[in-house]
């Protein structure tokens, strides 16, 4: 693969782990359609990239060392 992303970013994956929790509600008595589906995929995309940033800023905010630009080592 030429462009690999995270597994987070992938709809692929959302949709089945999505899918996999609507069968395991089917189960328990709740019927979640595929429009739901749909929109569940598309929240936990949002919610991955902005979890993401977040742990992103968090990382820069507690990180023990500089940042070098490239000429400093």
């Amino acid at each position: 693969m030429e462009h690999a992303k995270l597994w987070y970013q992938s709809k692929t994956i959302w949709g089945g782990l999505i899918a996999v929790l609507a069968a395991a509600a089917r189960l328990a008595g709740l019927e979640i359609g595929a429009d739901i589906q749909a929109e569940l995929v598309d929240a936990a995309m949002t919610l991955a990239g902005a979890i993401g940033g977040l742990l992103a800023i968090y990382g820069r905010l507690a990180a023990t060392k500089p940042i070098l630009g490239g000429d400093e080592r």
